[in-house]
């Protein structure tokens, strides 16, 4: 099978290589950016962060799987896909170690928000010592919007650092709050009550058209001025314009970053000046996660070899 890799021949810690390894037999082909010139003559996509709409489909005469190598499909046009009969499947975050390395990565960012990472810099830039003083997590609300496995995989670990944990959940919001011992839960229509408590507000849903700019104007004055924002998921979660006047209106405190507006976002941003942790959409990025996606998405292209259906399939 000829298989289409959407990104850079290296990205994300050699992921291409890895599943090369794995199914020797095929041929992989990598388009060295997040572009899809041709589907032409391919039998499998890897899209990475790359839409896939009906008019890149139209050019494909043999594509048989659409395989993301995460768990975000809103970039696939499903319904195109689907017509012409080709397989839609992802890598579910809590099958992986994909969800557990996101949270791992949240915590890094609230750590670092809230010890002051900017001042630690330049404390040691001007030599001196015993300062900046941090705020510890324990007895903090952190308020996480998304309950699914990313949001679980933090409530498990933030448990030991003393918070207080309160959620909004989609459906039946009270039952997850019995299941995962929150304080408090709510659904969509209860997000403010949650911006108006958290001292910590994580995103970790997925983007829809219902969730598109969750975070704007509105929301950010909802928030306290001493909280900070960790968006782990989507980029298009956060209105870019919005983000950058609650900063430097001082709406909220700071803002860890995972996600973008744009990938790769310009590094020039004005954004970047505040008190902002980025790192370069590697939140699932690990060692661990790697190693379990790369065998869902080869045992999924050995199956559609085989004329089964895959597994984790949308169809």
């Amino acid at each position: 099978m000829k298989i289409l890799f959407a990104a850079q021949e290296n990205a994300w810690g050699g992921f291409l290589g890895l599943v090369r390894k794995e199914l020797p037999e095929h041929y992989f082909e990598a388009t060295g950016g997040f572009q899809i010139d041709s589907l032409k003559g391919f039998d499998v996509l890897i899209p990475t962060m790359c839409p896939v709409t009906e008019e890149i489909l139209q050019d494909q005469d043999q594509l048989q799987l659409i395989q993301q190598c995460g768990a975000g499909l809103e970039g696939v046009d499903l319904e195109a896909a689907r017509s012409r009969d080709i397989w839609v499947a992802n890598v579910p975050t809590d099958i992986s170690g994909n969800a557990d390395s996101v949270a791992e990565l949240g915590i890094y960012m609230m750590i670092g928000l809230s010890r002051n990472f900017r001042e630690m810099a330049d404390s040691l830039q001007h030599r001196k010592m015993g300062v900046p003083q941090g705020r510890s997590l324990s007895g903090r609300t952190v308020g996480i919007v998304g309950l699914g496995g990313i949001g679980r995989a933090l409530i498990k670990r933030l448990k030991a650092f003393d918070v207080h944990l309160i959620g909004i959940k989609q459906c039946n919001p009270q039952a997850a709050k019995e299941q995962l011992g929150l304080e408090w839960a709510g659904g969509p229509n209860d997000l403010r009550i949650l911006l108006g408590k958290a001292d910590y507000v994580v995103l970790s849903l997925p983007l829809t058209a219902e969730s598109k700019y969750l975070m704007n104007d509105e929301s950010f004055s909802w928030m306290k001025d001493d909280a900070y924002l960790i968006n782990l998921s989507r980029g298009g979660l956060v209105n870019h314009d919005a983000l950058r006047h609650a900063l430097s209106a001082r709406q909220i405190a700071g803002a860890g970053l995972d996600v973008f507006w744009e990938e790769p976002p310009s590094p020039d941003d004005p954004i970047f000046s505040y008190n902002v942790i980025a790192t370069p959409h590697i939140a699932g990025s690990t060692d661990v996660s790697m190693h379990g996606i790369v065998k869902v998405v080869a045992e999924n292209i050995r199956r559609v070899d085989r004329g089964l259906a895959p597994h984790y399939n949308k169809n």
